[in-house]
């Protein structure tokens, strides 16, 4: 693939291809509602052609908030072939960060999936830039997007569009991705063609990809890392099927059953405690086997390290217990690309054990993703870290740890922003992550922690807490961690239990269990998980054990602004919300539990 191709000549390249019937596809009245090649490519040029008919210019925002699903990619591409710049939102986006990414961007036409988003963007829009909002499903007295294409093909003005075309390069921007930051106002960062096009061509290696796959989509389609991959399907000529909704993934894998799919770490989670939950429900020598497969997994470690024997006994627990993983995944899996956060290595490690090859990378918006990543192949995968360094990238750890990139994938800049992208860019066009790491075996990226969230003990001692909240969620009675303590004598850690998992523990040992916000002030539940936790301390530094705990009643989530769309700890929201449970911690009468 040449590198100065822009994104657009991506789709032009599908007509080299072998023609497909299912280039994307969609679930309509409970049916795949599938997209062929040529449908796909006349649905952007209709659409690019009522682009022109609204006098949509090179340069104009337009604003797209929707959940995935082919129109999503119909108005990207239309976007980028006529030099608008799309600037897509989360459907979770608060209406504080709407109505700022509004006026900075200075929206000109929006697009919205539901009459509920359109709701909200009317409501946000009030006053502003914003001309007209489009729907993709049909709204009383609201164009959708049928109207526009309806437009497009009736005045079809193909020469204008190849003029247009012509002038854009692939350096110029692409689109503006708005970070969801943890705090202050979202960032919108600025992408070229190039910068998508030159992670394109790094991570074509991750996988041994082929025309006739499948990939299953359910990641947001505006959070950059399915972006790009979406990019990468094309270029491969695969075909791309959306997920109904987080609520269906598992139905819709063991439906269209693809060989590759993109996750965060925190869904994986998910699908690992259902996949034990479901081996603790069953009985006599079935049980026995499923822990014996399991405990083998977590055992597992690479190039075969253990020996003929373990691997002699993997090769049963394939054949008994793991091919049923793999036929939950719908049979045809050749890998998982994880992202977003740390991935356990204890879940790599089983997965990897039952031939479900999981991928962990690492990268940011700010460099088009990718900067580092696992690939298919076994010497360039190490389980704990994200990978080694991508092909068209140069990484370099500062002298305080902290990861620097440079790049063809790094942004242009952030949005009206020049002061804040000099903080990121320094004069010899490194960009600083605000992530520590190390290289291991002089090759393979580890990260270790974010710069901000470190924090110092009262003693003097860094506390890391990404790490340690990732070793206190490998036990089951623990959905989420916090670790606290900056400036304090000790670190301790807010807990929201696996409330199902408890509710079986308490039921196994005839404790009442009535609400989750009185079984977190339960004595018994507190005492068993300390024991968590102790377990955890284990392999912990001294000064890096956890002391104290306080248990919260309700899982973290992006609705309450807790946490980002990509899963990550809102931290000082967190904090603020629980301002109670932390005096409860470090107030000086109360004793260490």
């Amino acid at each position: 693939m040449k590198e100065d191709l822009r994104l657009f000549d991506l789709l032009t390249n599908l007509k080299q291809m072998p023609a497909k019937d299912d280039m994307l596809a969609a679930k309509e009245n409970q049916r795949w509602r599938k997209y062929s090649t040529l449908e796909y490519i006349d649905c952007v040029n209709f659409l690019s052609y009522a682009f022109i008919d609204l006098d949509i210019k090179k340069g104009d925002k337009i604003g797209l908030i929707s959940t995935n699903r082919p129109e999503w990619n119909f108005v990207d591409h239309a976007c980028l072939q006529t030099g608008a710049i799309n600037t897509p939102l989360y459907p979770t986006m608060s209406d504080n960060d709407l109505k700022f990414v509004i006026k900075d961007a200075q929206i000109k036409y929006f697009f919205v999936s539901n009459d509920a988003l359109y709701d909200k963007v009317k409501l946000c829009a009030e006053g502003s830039s914003v001309k007209e909002i489009f729907s993709f499903s049909r709204i009383e007295g609201v164009r959708n997007l049928e109207d526009l294409m309806a437009i497009g093909s009736k005045n079809p003005q193909e020469k204008k569009l190849e003029e247009i075309k012509a002038t854009i390069k692939n350096t110029d921007l692409a689109t503006i991705i708005y970070t969801s930051g943890t705090t202050g106002n979202p960032k919108g960062v600025m992408l070229s063609h190039h910068n998508f096009i030159s992670n394109v061509i790094a991570t074509q290696v991750l996988c041994p990809f082929q025309k006739e796959w499948r990939a299953l989509s359910f990641l947001p389609l505006n959070h950059v890392f399915e972006r790009m991959l979406s990019y990468l399907y094309l270029s491969q000529g695969m075909s791309v099927y959306y997920a109904e909704s987080m609520d269906t993934i598992a139905a819709n894998l063991r439906d269209i059953k693809p060989q590759i799919f993109v996750t965060v770490p925190r869904l994986l989670e998910k699908v690992y405690e259902r996949i034990v939950a479901t081996g603790s429900d069953l009985k006599g020598i079935k049980k026995m086997l499923f822990f014996w497969a399991l405990n083998l997994g977590l055992r597992y470690e690479q190039h075969r390290a253990n020996g003929w024997w373990y691997e002699f006994q993997l090769s049963i627990a394939n054949k008994l217990i793991f091919n049923k993983w793999r036929e939950a995944l719908g049979g045809n899996v050749v890998a998982i690309a994880s992202g977003g956060s740390a991935l356990q290595p204890r879940l790599a490690k089983v997965f990897h054990a039952a031939r479900i090859k999981v991928l962990e990378g690492y990268g940011l918006t700010e460099t088009s993703p990718v900067v580092a990543v696992n690939t298919y192949n076994e010497n360039d995968t190490k389980i704990g870290t994200v990978g080694p360094i991508i092909s068209n990238v140069k990484v370099k750890i500062a002298e305080d740890g902290e990861i620097c990139v440079k790049g063809p994938n790094v942004m242009m800049g952030y949005y009206n922003h020049p002061d804040l992208t000099k903080e990121v860019m320094d004069e010899e066009g490194w960009f600083h992550t605000g992530d520590i790491g190390i290289i291991e075996d002089g090759k393979f990226l580890k990260i270790t922690d974010r710069k901000k969230e470190i924090f110092k003990t009262s003693g003097g001692k860094y506390i890391t807490p990404q790490i340690i909240e990732n070793k206190l969620k490998e036990s089951r009675f623990i959905e989420q961690a916090m670790v606290i303590g900056e400036n304090e004598k000790f670190p301790a850690a807010f807990i929201v239990p696996a409330f199902n998992f408890v509710k079986e523990w308490c039921a196994k040992h005839n404790i009442t269990y009535t609400t989750n916000i009185e079984m977190v002030k339960n004595p018994q539940v507190i005492a068993r998980l300390m024991k968590e936790v102790e377990h955890a301390n284990k392999d912990l530094a001294h000064y890096e054990q956890i002391k104290k705990i306080e248990l919260l009643p309700a899982e973290w989530s992006i609705e309450r602004g807790e946490m980002t769309p990509k899963l990550s700890l809102k931290r000082k929201v967190i904090m603020n919300a629980n301002k109670e449970a932390y005096a409860a911690i470090y107030s000086n009468n109360n004793g260490l539990r």
